[in-house]
Parts: structure tokens; sequence; C-alpha cells
């Protein structure tokens, strides 16, 4: 299909739909009770940027930025870009070891109950096959549709099926190639590198700066009409439950565009009768139209609405780097108690190898989780917040990019979730003694009832005690752990 047929047929759909391009129309959409009932997810980045693995997954754009480290390594170990340029790693970038079935048993392992890798990430290369784009891991590279065998083996086996865009932020991604003699600038392989427009405002000191301000330069309007048609295709080739944008769609520009790709979705959503939402950063959709991501980062109180923290294993790159460092299981699993206890979900990213498999470090992490919530689940899916996220003297700080910051618990900070008349107290960081949980005190006749506590990791019932000072919870052999421990209260 052309283009320009597509657009025909995006507004036939939108034309004929319940959902309509606009802000109320659009306001009726509800984010679906799986996603709140689902708490934990995988992201995926794995591209041709897992060749290099050097740096971080935005090597594609340092390469050519003599500001940044990456230039000169490229240079040193694989020549100058005018010679050997970002397209050259394609060949490179065989994933001759992935497998679709491994990684979605290892997801599956680790209690993740959707899965959604990047479809294209911003160096344009597509891991799915597709008819707007010959630079695609179909044709070239790995030449298997990547994204459609993680689809095919996600609903085989129950896990729902999600998917990531970042082609808005192409428009400008590769544009320091243009300030000094490389590929970029080959007309050959201008509809790989994409417009590449350069400006001062797009420059390496200014475009984080630029990119963040709403009514900043926008792209133009033959590059907004592409990119809906490409994600468009997306929505209808593999029918994602969730459709995840990175920062850049909250750029003025893209508003009328969002507005019919969100109708486009939804509408189809209805056709195929599944139950979709969109996430996105920053102001690009009102929060009663789609679903709010923190990137590397989180809320510090309960949110009335579902939102999610998208975060990953790595500490320096979501794409695999030689050099990562990684984070912790016990700081993942804090993280998760922290995020759904807010109301959230957490969508743990992942970075294969070029030849598609998971580090062990990574491996290790992931199976680390799975076992906790193998016996701590029940406190994690399904539930919803209580009258108060936790207690204690930790928290995290709000905003985007704080998520390397190590918490500091102490025995005496709790998270709180709510499912079915039961409380689940997560205890951060246990110490074998003893457990006073403060906002369980007696307050007034008419209170709540404690029922029974059990640790919820056993099922062993606990002797417990409750006045003005709190519910006291006598310690046995199982409080001291090296995992967040889970207090099962049943009140009435």
């Amino acid at each position: 299909m052309k283009k320009e047929e597509y657009l025909e047929l995006i507004d036939h759909v939108i034309q004929n739909g319940k959902y309509k391009d606009n802000w109320e129309s659009l306001a009726c959409h509800k984010t679906p009770e799986w996603f709140t009932n689902a708490k934990f997810g995988i992201f995926i980045h794995f591209g041709v940027y897992s060749v290099p693995a050097f740096g971080n997954e935005w090597y594609a754009r340092a390469m050519y930025d003599k500001n940044h480290r990456e230039f000169e390594h490229h240079v040193k170990i694989f020549g100058p870009q005018n010679k050997f340029g970002y397209k050259d790693f394609i060949p490179m970038f065989k994933a001759e070891k992935f497998d679709a079935e491994v990684w979605i048993s290892l997801f599956k392992k680790a209690g993740a109950k959707y899965v959604m890798p990047v479809a294209e990430h911003h160096d344009g290369f597509a891991m799915y096959e597709t008819e707007f784009n010959r630079w695609n891991a179909k044709n070239m590279g790995p030449c298997r549709d990547i994204v459609g065998e993680l689809k095919n083996v996600c609903d085989k086996n129950g896990l729902v099926f999600c998917a990531s865009s970042h082609r808005a932020e192409h428009y400008f991604f590769m544009n320091m190639g243009r300030t000094f003699d490389s590929d970029i600038n080959d007309e050959k392989y201008s509809d790989f590198y994409g417009p590449a427009y350069y400006c001062p405002e797009f420059d390496s000191d200014t475009m984080n700066e630029t990119t963040a301000d709403t009514y900043s330069l926008g792209p133009d309007e033959a590059y907004l009409q592409d990119w809906l048609v490409r994600t468009c295709e997306i929505i209808d080739k593999y029918q994602p439950c969730i459709l995840y944008f990175d920062w850049w769609i909250h750029n003025h520009a893209f508003k009328p565009y969002l507005k019919k790709l969100a109708a486009y979705y939804y509408n189809r959503a209805e056709e195929w009768g599944r139950k979709v939402t969109i996430h996105y950063k920053h102001e690009a959709f009102p929060p009663n139209v789609a679903t709010f991501d923190v990137e590397r980062g989180a809320l510090t109180d309960i949110s009335p609405v579902p939102w999610q923290t998208d975060t990953a294993i790595g500490k320096q790159s979501w794409g695999y780097v030689a050099d990562n460092k990684y984070k912790s299981a016990n700081k993942i699993i804090c993280d998760l108690i922290d995020i759904v206890s807010k109301n959230g979900n957490l969508l743990l990213n992942v970075g294969p190898k070029a030849d598609g498999t998971i580090c062990e470090e990574e491996t290790k992490v992931l199976l680390s989780i799975g076992n906790w919530l193998d016996k701590n689940g029940e406190g994690i899916y399904g539930t919803t917040f209580w009258k108060k996220f936790g207690e204690g003297n930790v928290n995290v700080s709000e905003g985007f990019f704080k998520d390397n910051a190590e918490m500091q618990y102490t025995c005496n900070d709790f998270r709180f979730t709510y499912k079915n008349g039961c409380v689940y107290a997560f205890q951060m960081h246990p110490d074998g003694k003893n457990v006073v949980i403060r906002s369980f005190a007696k307050r007034r006749q008419h209170d709540f009832i404690v029922n029974s506590v059990s640790l919820l990791s056993t099922g062993e019932k606990l002797f417990f005690t409750r006045d003005e000072k709190g519910l006291k919870i006598t310690s046995n052999r199982s409080f001291d752990s090296e995992y967040p421990l889970c207090f099962k209260i049943e009140i009435s």
C-alpha cells in the first residue's frame, strides 16, 4: 500500500469508528484492566547498535559527534566515518543465536506479564518487516522479522505483546554527520539516515534543551505523515496491546498526528476486540487519553490514574555494551514494590548481544526477580493501592533519570498494596527482628480489625499484637532475608 493510500485508510477508520481525532472523544478511552493487573513487563533494546557495543544505544548519533568519545573510538576501531558509517554495521548484525522461544521462556520465569521490543530505535533500522523502510531486519542483517517472531511466541505463551517506536527522533538524530565528511551526506543512504536535519538548535550542545521545549522547532509535514503511516503499519501488522513512544512526540508539531494515531489505534483495537493503551512521556497526551510513563524514575506518591516506570537492568545503556554496569535484583525488586504501591507498573529493559543472546548478568537478575515473585507475587499482581503507599523515612526523588540512586531502606520502611480484603505490607530491608508497622496503630473506636497476619512467602501464620503504637509482628527465623519480606494482613 502506498503512503497516500494508507493516509486515506487512516481517515476512513477514524471517520467510521467510535473514536474521533479530538481529545474529547479520545478521553473516553480507559487504561485496560489487564495492564493495571500485570504490574511487570519486559522492555527490549536490540538492534544494530548492539554490534559496536560501546558507549550506549545512541552510538549511531555519537559516532558522528566530535564531542563524544564514540567518535574517536569509531575512527580507531572501524575507520573514518566516510569509509565506515553506521550502515556498515548492518551486515555484522546477524542475530545468529536469537531464539524467541528462549527469550520468552526467560521472561516468563522472571514473572513478566507483557513484553515490549523496540520495533525501531532512533537509528532508523526497523526490527520488523515493513513496506516503508528497506532498511529492516527482514531484508538485511539477521534477515528475520524479529518483532514478528517475538509476537508469535508471546501469543503462544500467554504474554501480552506490545511494541515501541522511537521513529519520531530520527528526524534529527544523525545530524552531526552533516558537520564533516561522512556517509550521512551521501544521497545513496538518505532513505536510511533520514533527514538528519541540522541547524544550531539540534547541535550537540543544544539538542537536549531544544527537544525538551514543546514549542521549539518541529519536523516538517512530509516527515509527520511518514511517521504516522509507519506507526500505523506497526499497529496493523502486529496488533500490540501497548504502543510506547519516546520523548519527542510531545513537540507541538506532532499534536494533530497524535490525535489521528490514537483514534486509529483505539478504533482498530475495537475491531480486534482488544484492550490497548498508548504510553507517553512529558505532555504528549492528556492523562485521560493515554498512560503516563516516567523514564528511569518514579513518583513520590500514589497517582489516581495508572502509570508506568521504564528502566533498565543496565546502568549505562539500554542496549548491550561490553562495559555496562548492572543493578542488583534487590534494587529492582525494591523499585517494583515502590512503584506498585503508588499505582504504577514497572517495565524493565534488557539489552541482548548482537548475536541474540542475553548476557549472564541480566539473566541472573531476571531469574532472581522471578524467584522472589514466585513467593510474593500475590502481593504484586492484581493489587491496587491502599490508603497510603507506605511508611518510613525513605522515598524516591520524583522525576526522570533518578533510577541509579541507591535507596538506603531500613527495617522501618514499608510499602503497601491491597487486594480482596488484605493489605500486603512489604518490609523493604528486613533485619530479622520483630516488625512494627505504625500505619496499623489503633486510632479510633470504629477502626478496621486485623484478623490475621501471615508471611506471604511461606504461608506461615504469625503472632501479632496491635495497640496505639502500631501492629507488632513477632519475629521468626524467616524474617532474615536479603530481599523485601511481605506480610499478608487480613482486615475487616
